[in-house]
């Protein structure tokens, strides 16, 4: 009969729908979704015999395979799906469990094949033909899993999460600090800050986890108990079956189901405990265990000698023991010349590295006439710094040091020599800039610098020292109180750090005297192809390359960024049209900066605090300047001139100890002026003109000299 149309309609429609339910299938949510509500549905429905034998083996399987996920896993945080993978499969067992009691309470009369072949080979095989033994079997299976392996691995939960939240405001500290130090960028604080937050749900989920494996083991016992009394029951009162019949076949069937799933559960506990130990350790299991065994050639040689002695002992079996001696010495051997022949390669690399370190020729002379910008010379017990496995390598952090100057204040830091000076204590440095010594300060190399914030005193046992950058109260401590420190919102930083922060410090008081001619001309030539129309119209017909380097210098100087050099060079052009004055071309560059000025100087608040100069004091550096035109200079008695200081330096003192780091605000004309006598007590101190303040800036201010 030929297909009508509504017939082939339904055909097509029954494809669609088949092919939706396949593409379901493939679908993990969906497929775990089925999983789910077929173990629910195992809890109500009887199960036939076949089907209990398919799904106490796909128990097994899931089980071993649990087990083995867990040995290759790298870290904890690559299973951090096995709390909900405890729970599966703790139900299945659990549903499996009912399936089987439901066919052993109604058939186990019949035979000890009622509940499945894979029932009966299990009760057959390890009750060898004995009721009793398969009893006892059983109940130190569960003893093993109840009292040994699930309660361990409780426990180790339970720390694990307790102490993981402890130690989370610390490790998140830690996190901020190195992102504020610029060690690490924001994609990588992110993801540290994720696997943090892993870390301590997975922990968490673990110690609740634990309860689905102690309560599965208390669950067995009792489904076990149920079993024998109530077939025994059934036996012998429905079906007239004696009581040695009855107790052979029901215990038989009993036996075996509580095995085939005991066994399984021992192995996902098993599992269970090797997630949680892994918590100190990297790596697959196998490596990490075979590495740090393999690591004490003499360890097993001892026990080599021991098993010797134990073998030669009256009565005891010689064969297994000297076995076992043979296998650790063999093993000691083997790891002792693997040890040696590392240590010879070691130090075979280490003399071709001094052999290429020689110089095949004299120098020549002129070598002796050029000098080292920036050098850092180290201690001989802080050599192992620059290449240190703790920590970020110190060569690695100047690198993040030049990146970081160069993004905030667009100046190209020179490169640093680092060299060893053996006239230096063990544990110096010093920071030379020119060769001229500009900073100094003592380390401990295998310690930690803690430094409270607060200012309040430290609390952790360690060596009272200062703080080299910013001589501020510190301690050295031992790497083992790292923990307790940043718990206790203490500032760490190692001693690369330390030096790092010194070496920061020293280049930024130094930028003006870093910044060469050659360096100019390299920020100029290195200026995008649309601004060096610019760069030719006003070098050298308006101003030389060193009157540029001069202006730049003036604005490092107070710390200003010259990032934006295409402003700066439009301010040059539009200043020297009137004036060939280096100090007021920098002042009329400052004004065009404004915009940077102002968001530089713009505290947390959103607004810049600020300290005005009075009238009198304004119309008293007026009157002190001396001379006409650009060639003014600053002529104030050296009585007033000490008035004034002593007038800024309580102002601003008074206002440091509110939390607070004004600008002191003056006119135009006089602005470089008073900055030239503040520099020279109190440098840190922003001085600023009205010109300089952005109209969109929001100000306050706090009072005034």
């Amino acid at each position: 009969m030929a297909d009508t149309p509504t017939g082939t309609a339904v055909a097509t429609t029954g494809r669609q729908t088949l092919d939706r339910f396949v593409d379901a299938l493939r679908r993990g949510d969906i497929a775990l979704a089925i999983g789910v509500i077929a173990i629910l549905v195992v809890l109500i429905l009887p199960m036939p015999k076949w089907l209990l034998d398919f799904s106490l083996a796909l128990s097994i399987t899931f089980s071993v395979m649990i087990l083995m996920t867990a040995v290759f896993v790298e870290k904890p945080l690559q299973f951090s799906s096995f709390p909900t993978v405890l729970l599966i499969a703790t139900m299945m067992r659990l549903s499996l469990n009912l399936a089987s009691t439901r066919l052993i309470l109604a058939d186990g009369h019949t035979g000890t094949d009622a509940a499945g072949k894979v029932i009966q080979a299990f009760g057959g095989f390890v009750m060898s033909g004995n009721f009793v033994i398969g009893i006892i079997v059983f109940s130190i299976l569960v003893i093993v899993n109840f009292v040994v392996i699930t309660k361990g691995s409780g426990r180790i939960a339970e720390v694990s999460a307790r102490f993981n939240l402890d130690a989370m405001p610390g490790k998140q500290m830690a996190i901020d600090a190195d992102l504020s130090a610029g060690l690490i960028d924001e994609a990588d604080a992110r993801r540290r800050r994720k696997e943090l937050e892993e870390e301590s749900a997975f922990f968490g989920a673990m110690d609740g986890a634990a309860k689905f494996v102690r309560g599965d083991a208390i669950a067995g016992l009792l489904i076990t108990f149920i079993n024998i009394v109530g077939g025994m029951i059934i036996g012998v009162v429905q079906h007239g079956l004696t009581m040695s019949r009855a107790a052979e076949s029901y215990t038989l069937l009993t036996v075996g189901d509580g095995l085939v799933t005991q066994i399984p559960a021992i192995v996902v506990s098993t599992a269970a405990g090797l997630v949680v130990t892994k918590a100190g350790i990297e790596g697959s299991t196998n490596r990490t265990l075979i590495s740090q065994f393999g690591a004490f050639p003499r360890g097993l040689g001892l026990v080599s000698a021991l098993s010797v002695t134990l073998a030669l002992l009256p009565g005891m079996p010689l064969a297994p023991f000297m076995l076992l001696a043979a296998a650790t010495g063999a093993g000691a051997w083997l790891t002792s010349r693997r040890q040696a022949e590392v240590e010879t390669r070691k130090a075979e690399v280490e003399a071709e590295e001094r052999r290429a370190k020689v110089p095949v020729a004299e120098e020549a002379i002129s070598t002796a006439l050029r000098i080292d910008l920036i050098r850092l010379e180290l201690g001989y017990g802080l050599l192992p710094l620059i290449n240190s496995e703790k920590g970020q390598k110190l060569t690695e952090q100047i690198r993040s040091l030049r990146r970081q100057l160069a993004a905030e204040m667009g100046f190209v830091m020179p490169s640093v020599r680092i060299q060893d000076n053996m006239q230096l204590p063990a544990n110096t440095y010093v920071v030379r800039i020119k060769e001229i010594d500009a900073g100094r300060g003592d380390l401990k190399p295998n310690a930690l610098l803690v430094m409270d914030p607060r200012g309040e005193e430290i609390t952790l046992p360690g060596e009272q020292t200062a703080e080299p950058t910013f001589g501020l109260p510190a301690m050295w401590v031992e790497e083992s109180h790292r923990e307790e420190a940043m718990f206790r919102g203490y500032t760490v930083v190692d001693p690369q750090t330390v030096i790092t922060t010194h070496l920061t410090e020293v280049i930024k008081e130094n930028m003006p005297e870093l910044l060469s001619y050659a360096e100019t001309q390299k920020l100029l030539d290195d200026l995008d192809k649309e601004h060096q129309k610019l760069v030719s119209d006003i070098v050298p017909s308006q101003i030389t390359v060193g009157g540029i380097q001069r202006v730049l210098q003036n604005l490092l100087r107070e710390r200003i960024s010259i990032r934006d050099l295409p402003t700066i060079l439009e301010g040059i052009s539009e200043a020297c049209g009137h004036t060939r004055n280096i100090m007021l071309i920098t002042e009329h560059v400052r004004s065009r900066l404004a915009l940077q000025l102002s968001n530089a100087y713009t505290n947390e608040q959103g607004f810049i605090p600020l300290i005005t100069l009075s009238a009198d004091w304004e119309q008293a550096f007026a009157e002190s300047l001396a001379g006409t035109g650009e060639e003014r200079q600053l002529s104030m008695a050296p009585s007033r001139l000490q008035d004034f200081i002593n007038h800024v330096r309580q102002t601003f003192e008074r206002h440091a100890m509110m939390g607070e780091s004004p600008v002191l605000l003056t006119s135009p004309i006089l602005r470089p002026y008073v900055r030239s006598i503040i520099e020279r007590f109190r440098p840190s101190t922003t001085v600023m003109s009205q010109n300089e303040i952005h109209p969109k800036a929001r100000i306050k201010t706090l009072g005034s000299i």
